[in-house]
């Protein structure tokens, strides 16, 4: 049941994308999936719908959250991207020319595409794609502040954009083709095996020939031998 409080916005980019995995915005706090949503100032059906919401979310506030007493400076989650951020500076260029609100969750909601099935992959959900909303704003009090926020409810991707997370692509990385000098050496075949050269098989010297007679020494022992008589 759609209440006074919630919203399904128009076409909007996403921007800061923490869908898939809940983030952390400071040490120590509690990390929320999250999404900053830019939503185009022509979108003035969206935008009217947002201010109605918000309008609720106060009076809901209070009634009850406020115990009757409404803030005398009421934040609001909506800002103008073509303005500047509370510490002065201004937003991205990618904010130009749109409403900037950020929306989280302490659960994960539902990623789904237009035919509103669970987007599976997940390099398809990335800041930079388009993107249909569900909000819901509510009043706050707490540590001593008050406000509207926003809650994030289910997602569904309608379209591609360029990312805005910094990123480029392999072809912008490194170029094509590469350059020579990172170009792989030409193949060369090695050379042909080549027998190595057969070592000479070892000889004995030939035994010297006995030589007989009167020798007084036997050649073959080299021992004395005794004279043969008759000799």
């Amino acid at each position: 049941m759609i209440t006074s409080t919630q919203v399904t916005t128009g076409k909007v980019r996403i921007s800061y994308e923490h869908l898939l995995q809940p983030y952390a915005n400071q040490p120590g706090a509690e990390p929320k999936y999250s999404a900053t949503l830019l939503i185009p100032k022509s979108d003035t059906a969206t935008k009217a719908a947002l201010d109605a919401a918000i309008q609720a979310a106060t009076e809901a506030g209070i009634a009850k959250t406020w115990k009757g007493v409404r803030p005398p400076v009421l934040p609001t989650p909506i800002h103008d991207g073509d303005g500047v951020r509370d510490n002065g500076t201004p937003y991205g260029d990618e904010c130009r020319g749109h409403w900037v609100m950020t929306a989280s969750s302490k659960k994960r909601q539902e990623v789904v595409d237009l035919n509103v099935q669970p987007i599976l992959n997940a390099s398809e959900v990335y800041s930079g794609m388009y993107a249909r909303v569900a909000l819901n704003f509510y009043a706050y009090d707490a540590a001593g502040r008050r406000g509207i926020g926003c809650g994030l409810g289910p997602v569904q991707k309608v379209g591609d954009g360029e990312p805005l997370a910094g990123g480029m692509t392999a072809s912008e990385a490194f170029g094509s083709p590469a350059p020579a000098a990172f170009a792989p050496p030409a193949y060369q075949a090695p050379p042909a095996y080549q027998q190595p050269p057969m070592q000479p098989q070892y000889q004995q010297p030939p035994m010297p020939a006995p030589v007989w007679g009167n020798s007084d020494i036997d050649p073959i022992t080299g021992r004395p031998v005794a004279p043969i008589a008759g000799l």
